[in-house]
């Protein structure tokens, strides 16, 4: 009775997608995670007054928007609930939304994170949501559940929150949740969403999306994180070889092109940063302990360099942060080292003096992913400074040129028809770059989008779509 029961489902599933059409935008950064939009042709120059396709309200959230066909997908946090919406490409128009019940929704930055951060995954004939707060879920591009796949709530670092996003490819769904409880990356059959495998990771938290390799041995999964940057067969989960040295806090995706694999990732705490180091708690004793208890304060912590992270570092919840507590952290930030890399394919084992090709430590980004583009390892960070690297040599080209928009930057560069889009953060201001140039050169500065623009930009065809912190819109050339 069980198996007729699998297999029905599994034929209805079989034709209820089987006309739909392959993505040309189908997950975090696109195709494969490369954040290239190939043969598109979206406009350079755009923004509130000048060529809106359309432009409509959506409810809170930092996923970045994902395409299949006439659809754009995203997540959201509405009303204390979690959503998947469906979105028409053609108008902007709500088709559907698909709620994810959730007992409780996880710890997360009030400011900086959201609930709703992870991206959806598809293939053109499933959409795979996942939320830290309970698990994964998978619909048709109806918006009808096929199945959920419930998982405890997340526990991240500093109380956070969640934001690694699923991937999905050939026919299996793959979840990179390094959270502190019960850390592991497990790989669902999409059809079903049994498990296929799981492996156990050490707990700390990262954000970093899985890249896929497709080696002479099989595709491999490809996963950044606390300490060292693993790669999984994708078939078994059998961990295939591992590169020792990552951000303390890793937030950037690898990419793959060029025979190659490459990592960039910077982190607050690396003790051989010189160009960052924490304070001292005599520091923050000096600028915020106004009563002279030895303690800092919610209060106090305002007019130190915490303002408004206290909470994600008062690790007892005790409302007062301790030399001990600030010592701890000190100690598990340390231990990450900031780094751009590039991998040679064929490895076993620890190859990270065997198999890293070149390693540079300047222009590293703490949010925004690097791209390939061109021949280059092009990146961004906070101040609007961008660094491009040789991708064959790791060649300085440029390192730390002050060339888009100053300020912080979360978004990951996207590229098409030549050029790379770069868009800040606090004021959704975009920047577009000539791609593989010698120094960095700029083909339009736009006007402020004037809305918090974390989530990065989706392009298809002639359009390029801009998720802000109340908005959706769709940029496209008005004939």
């Amino acid at each position: 009775m069980i198996r007729r029961i699998v297999i029905t489902t599994c034929l209805s599933f079989a034709c209820s997608v089987g006309a739909a059409e392959v993505p040309e935008w189908p997950q975090f950064r696109g195709p494969n995670g490369s954040g290239i939009a190939a043969g598109s042709k979206p406009p350079i120059t755009f923004g509130p007054d000048k060529n809106v396709k359309w432009k409509v309200p959506v409810p809170a959230g930092a996923s970045s928007p994902v395409i299949v066909g006439d659809k754009l997908f995203l997540t959201a946090f509405d009303e204390g609930k979690l959503f998947t919406i469906a979105y028409s490409i053609v108008s902007g128009q709500e088709l559907w939304r698909a709620e994810a019940p959730t007992k409780a929704i996880e710890a997360y930055h009030k400011t900086e994170g959201s609930p709703a951060a992870s991206s959806v995954a598809t293939n053109g004939k499933a959409v795979v949501a996942y939320f830290g707060s309970c698990g994964l879920f998978a619909y048709d591009l109806t918006g009808k559940e096929l199945w959920k796949y419930d998982l405890p709530m997340a526990k991240t670092a500093a109380d956070f929150g969640t934001g690694v996003s699923p991937i999905l490819v050939d026919g299996i769904v793959v979840l990179q949740r390094d959270e502190m409880n019960e850390p592991k990356i497990i790989a669902l059959d999409i059809a079903t969403g049994r498990p296929k495998w799981e492996v156990k990771r050490p707990p700390a938290t990262s954000y970093c999306t899985p890249a896929v390799w497709d080696t002479e041995g099989g595709k491999q999964i490809v996963c950044g994180g606390y300490g060292r940057m693993v790669s999984y067969d994708l078939q078994t989960g059998e961990e295939k070889w591992t590169v020792v040295g990552m951000p303390s806090a890793t937030c950037t995706t690898p990419v793959v092109g060029d025979g190659m694999l490459y990592f960039s990732g910077w982190s607050p705490g690396d003790a051989e940063d010189s160009e960052f180091k924490f304070p001292k708690f005599d520091d923050l004793l000096e600028s915020g302990d106004v009563n002279k208890d030895g303690q800092v304060s919610r209060e106090e912590s305002e007019k130190t360099f915490l303002k408004g992270f206290f909470d994600s570092n008062d690790t007892n919840k005790d409302g007062q942060l301790t030399r001990q507590e600030w010592d701890d952290i000190i100690k598990y930030m340390s231990a990450g080292k900031n780094s751009v890399f590039a991998v040679k394919a064929g490895g076993h084992g620890d190859i990270t003096k065997s198999h890293v090709a070149w390693k540079k430590t300047k222009g590293m980004p703490y949010v925004p992913s690097a791209i390939l583009i061109d021949g280059q390892y092009f990146m961004v960070k906070d101040g609007g400074l961008c660094t491009a690297y040789d991708a064959k040599t790791g060649k300085e080209i440029y390192v730390q040129k002050r060339a888009v928009a100053n300020g912080r930057y979360y978004a990951s560069p996207v590229s098409a028809n030549g050029n790379i889009y770069v868009v800040s953060l606090d004021d959704g201001t975009f920047t577009v770059l000539k791609a593989g140039t010698a120094s960095p050169e700029i083909v339009a500065e736009n006007p402020k989008l004037d809305e918090k623009t974390s989530a990065t930009p989706a392009i298809v065809g002639d359009t390029i779509y801009v998720r802000t912190a109340n908005h959706l819109w769709a940029f496209a050339e008005k004939p």
